[in-house]
């Protein structure tokens, strides 16, 4: 029976939200960054408080239950309105002040980030960025949950409850073996793909899902491209060097990838194939000018970095 002088917590309900998302008790325990038993006791104390079971767990799989379910757009809601509320009350200071945690997917991190992180300390000195690095899905959830304040990632997205801002295009480029027949070749038709043996990220990677739509375009085959695929961008390069195939890549990663002399560049014909990465909010974030001078600092560094066109 529900204690009716019982008021959740925002901890309570960033628990609740953390393991209905992630369907994982240690995943949900480091993205809230507590230990798994501080963070079994808080769903303990929860449901115990509402005299509901929200989650059913047993040793191989984790399940929201019904009443989970019907309670999950009211916990996300409070978080959100919570979350509105400190940043308004950060006053003349604005979110780009003190403590900001921001998501970056896999295939932008290392490329943006070694950049950008000294211009936020120059442009912002009051700021103190904490980086989430995860795929688009995650940080997707993790912006609903209040977990991360802002994500930089590939845009468009038709994720609900999340606004998307464009910052910056740039253009993809194929990476094959030193000896491979195209490589230093410019101007190559996408039709190239349908001979070439691609290598693939795995399932949840933005730039897998914008790969295999360039294989669709040209009807290239997408299934039975062979058994190497590739947890990391890196790793897939790597492939690339030791003759597993050949991979499409951001114009960010060409520089700093290409340093193995095993690695050569071959660039397609216009119109070139590319992505547009942008910065994405909850719907209710407050403060969206401050923000907005945070994406213009983005774009620059990108422009600055490896050429990047501002949108």
């Amino acid at each position: 029976m529900a204690d009716q002088r019982f008021v959740p917590s925002l901890m309570q309900l960033r628990v609740f939200l953390a393991v209905a998302e992630r369907l994982h008790f240690r995943s949900a325990a480091e993205e809230l960054g507590m230990s798994q038993p501080s963070l079994s006791q808080a769903l303990a104390t929860l449901e115990d408080g509402l005299g509901l079971h929200l989650v059913e767990r047993s040793t191989r799989s984790v399940l929201v239950t019904p009443a989970g379910h019907r309670l999950l757009p009211y916990a996300r809601a409070a978080v959100t309105a919570m979350d509105a509320v400190a940043d308004a009350a950060a006053g003349s200071d604005g979110p780009l002040f003190g403590s900001l945690r921001i998501g970056v997917i896999p295939t932008v991190a290392p490329y943006l980030l070694p950049g950008l992180l000294p211009a936020l300390g120059e442009r912002f000195p009051d700021l103190t960025p904490r980086v989430v690095e995860d795929q688009t899905s995650r940080l997707v959830d993790g912006l609903r949950s209040g977990v991360i304040d802002l994500a930089i990632m590939a845009v468009p997205t038709d994720a609900m409850g999340v606004a998307a801002t464009p910052l910056y295009s740039e253009p993809f480029a194929l990476l094959v073996p030193a000896s491979h027949e195209l490589a230093g070749r410019e101007g190559l038709p996408l039709e190239i793909l349908v001979d070439q043996p691609l290598l693939m990220l795995d399932e949840g990677h933005c730039l897998r899902e914008q790969t295999v739509e360039l294989c669709r375009r040209v009807s290239a085959p997408v299934l039975g491209r062979g058994e190497s695929r590739a947890a990391s961008l890196t790793t897939a390069v790597r492939c690339v060097a030791g003759g597993l195939g050949v991979t499409i890549v951001p114009e960010s990663a060409v520089g700093p990838e290409t340093r193995d002399p095993g690695i050569a560049v071959a660039r397609f014909a216009d119109p070139v194939p590319g992505r547009t990465i942008g910065l994405v909010l909850r719907t209710a974030t407050a403060g969206a000018d401050a923000y907005a001078e945070f994406g213009r600092v983005v774009a620059e560094v990108a422009a600055q970095e490896f050429g990047a066109t501002p949108v």
